[in-house]
């Protein structure tokens, strides 16, 4: 297990310790997709905390596909098809728990590195051009100041390393991965790029130079060196959160 700081005390608002509350109430009852939950009210006078931030609660979870609402019929478990998304792992994932993902990251770590490996061994033409394309899109979002080109590349980036591992298996481990990472910045750990931005453009040309060159083991380095470096940029985020003062 990867040693971290755990956030106790940290000032948070009402609707995000709400939705990490449902989530483990959720949990907790081993309620699955498409179980009726209890009503706004209900959760309201469990939770100790007004309908007004468990109905903030629900929207995010809803956002998340964690929760649906079903107008006069109150709220269930979402279905959630993806492969990671279902049954127990949907129950099982807090995005707000660090020990979780902290776990997350450790599992990440193990499938870009061998998805790189992978695709420095398979990747045809086309395949290394989509990398190459996308790592260039995150690279124009980070030089204009545009996050939401930088995000577009980024996903696309990992996504099109996936593809060229040509195994369908981690390229759904990859996908589901990185959406349950996403939950965790939506939710309150935010950061995910941060300082570290400029770093993951020139750690993602490492990368597909190694792919490039048909180098397996130089990629997975690559790889691994690039996972390691944005979880040392959540922890720079916790201890800001740990140590900067409540508004």
């Amino acid at each position: 297990m990867i040693d971290t700081p755990r956030a106790e005390g940290v000032y948070r608002p009402g609707y995000e310790v709400a939705a990490e509350q449902v989530l483990e109430l959720i949990s907790r009852l081993r309620l699955m997709p498409g179980d009726r939950m209890p009503t706004e009210n209900e959760l309201a006078r469990q939770l100790g905390t007004s309908r007004t931030v468990v109905r903030e609660a629900v929207k995010i979870l809803s956002a998340l596909g964690r929760v649906r609402a079903q107008k006069g019929r109150g709220l269930y478990v979402a279905d959630d098809e993806g492969m990671l998304g279902t049954g127990r792992w949907a129950s099982f994932f807090l995005p707000t728990d660090l020990d979780h993902v902290y776990m997350l990251f450790e599992f990440r770590r193990a499938q870009e590195m061998e998805t790189s490996r992978l695709a420095a061994r398979r990747a045809t033409p086309a395949e290394l051009g989509d990398i190459e394309k996308s790592a260039g899109v995150c690279r124009y979002g980070f030089d204009n100041g545009r996050e939401d080109l930088f995000n577009e590349g980024d996903d696309a980036f990992h996504a099109a390393i996936a593809t060229a591992s040509h195994n369908m298996f981690l390229q759904i481990a990859v996908r589901e991965v990185r959406r349950l990472q996403a939950q965790s910045n939506l939710i309150g750990l935010r950061g995910s790029i941060g300082g570290h931005a400029a770093k993951a453009v020139e750690e993602h040309d490492a990368i597909y130079q190694a792919i490039r060159a048909g180098d397996p083991e130089a990629a997975a380095q690559a790889a691994a060196t690039h996972i390691d470096n944005t979880l040392d940029d959540y922890r720079r985020e916790i201890q800001q959160r740990i140590f900067s003062p409540a508004d």
